[in-house]
């Protein structure tokens, strides 16, 4: 699906090399908290993610790149700037904007909550990404990891939903 227009992420990058968003619906009773539902979703990786991860990790260090074992030395708890490997770029009431800057590319990823339910009370989580690449090393890294890129975004949100999300906080009588 097109990059929801509300989305800040639509706004940082003048050009794009990589652009997409995928949505899932969220139950009625699922909280609408997107940094509370990034922390779940990133969580909740397929094993064959982390896999995936630790050849990525082992390719790309020779060329000098980040890699998830530097980037998750940096601090992930609960009171830092990062969500696991991600460092955190801004949040809102319905939207948390992630992502790295790397000397290949620049990416955000965003977690959208749509804030109004549908009239079967359901909302959707929308996760968009985008990337700019600064050299050819970027673009020929994008366009190897794309396809890896969009299959672990689509069974991250089917694990969540799997899993079932984290509900929304009750109101106290």
């Amino acid at each position: 699906m097109a990059i929801p227009v509300r989305s800040s992420i639509t706004r940082v990058y003048e050009s794009m090399d990589l652009a997409d968003a995928f949505s899932i619906r969220l139950p009625a009773e699922a909280s609408a908290d997107p940094v509370l539902l990034a922390r779940f979703i990133f969580s909740q990786q397929p094993p064959w993610v982390g896999a995936l991860m630790t050849v990525r990790d082992a390719l790309v260090w020779g060329f000098g790149l980040k890699t998830g074992k530097h980037l998750a030395s940096m601090g992930g708890d609960s009171s830092s700037t990062r969500l696991g490997i991600f460092r955190i770029y801004s949040t809102s009431e319905t939207e948390i904007v992630l992502g790295e800057d790397d000397k290949h590319l620049d990416f955000r990823a965003s977690v959208l909550c749509s804030d109004e339910p549908t009239s079967g009370g359901a909302r959707h989580l929308t996760l968009s990404t985008v990337v700019r690449c600064h050299n050819r090393l970027g673009r020929t890294y994008i366009l190897l990891i794309a396809p890896f890129h969009r299959l672990v975004v689509q069974s991250s949100l089917r694990r969540a939903a799997r899993m079932g999300w984290p509900q929304a906080p009750r109101a106290r009588v």
